[in-house]
């Protein structure tokens, strides 16, 4: 099942859908509208929560990205943190800074965390998984200090994150180490690739973060993207999908 949370008639809405590609959208008190009655998409992630999400994001975890970026593949996850303000929703908008010369895309699988996660093993990791969705997520390269560690100004200005428009139960995710990623920009393809090719794995990340610090229901993990970054000019219209999951639009705007 796809989740997804959307403005309609002046309304904040969590409704649900089925199918790929889902064209109607079943709200909860039982009515069902079109996609394009939507008027804005939010983020899907769970609702009622207290107190900021943790958004735990990967550096090079695909070993082609790293290769384009001329650095071997970590040994141990290369790991940022982000801020909630980063993220928007879905046909939204994101601007570039006036001083970037070169602003690339970022397709990648988007982890859900669904309870309290501590310690726990990757055996049982993907238990703590509510649902996944696409991520895209945008660096400002003019600014990085550290290819290992992205500072503020790289990942985390407001709304250079766009996430959904879907979330999909875990349980209709298998395996997420067997899905495959693209990108479209202006509707050429720029990015390939396929999870199966992360360094580490989303069981791997789970435990690995879980024993530093405590993950809770509505926390995130971007997972990295494959190679294939491509800068995006003022008007650039980025699409990033992921097989099963949707697709996720977004435009640069100035």
């Amino acid at each position: 099942m796809k989740h997804a949370f959307v403005s309609y008639k002046g309304a904040q809405h969590w409704a649900s859908a089925e199918g790929a590609d889902p064209q109607i959208l079943r709200l909860r008190d039982g009515s069902q509208i079109g996609i394009a009655q939507v008027q804005r998409w939010h983020p899907p992630l769970p609702e009622a929560l207290q107190g900021p999400r943790t958004i735990a994001c990967l550096g090079l975890n695909y070993a082609n990205h790293a290769k384009e970026l001329a650095f071997k593949a970590p040994s141990e996850p290369l790991v940022f943190l982000k801020s909630e303000h980063a993220l928007t929703g879905h046909l939204g908008q994101t601007v570039r800074p006036a001083h970037a010369t070169h602003m690339h895309e970022e397709c990648e699988l988007a982890v859900v965390i669904g309870k309290r996660c501590k310690g726990v093993s990757q055996e049982h990791a993907l238990t703590y998984v509510l649902g996944y969705t696409v991520a895209n997520d945008y660096a400002i390269r003019d600014d990085l200090e550290n290819w290992y560690r992205p500072n503020l100004r790289v990942k985390n200005r407001d709304a250079t994150t766009p996430i959904g428009p879907w979330l999909t139960d875990a349980a209709d995710v298998p395996n997420p180490q067997a899905l495959t990623l693209q990108t479209e920009i202006n509707g050429q393809i720029t990015q390939t690739g396929t999870t199966a090719d992360m360094v580490f794995s989303v069981a791997y990340l789970i435990s690995y973060l879980s024993h530093i610090m405590t993950l809770e229901r509505g926390d995130l993990i971007l997972t990295g993207t494959p190679e294939g970054v491509t800068d995006c000019p003022v008007g650039t219209r980025v699409r990033c999908g992921i097989k099963g999951l949707g697709w996720l639009e977004n435009q640069i705007v100035e």
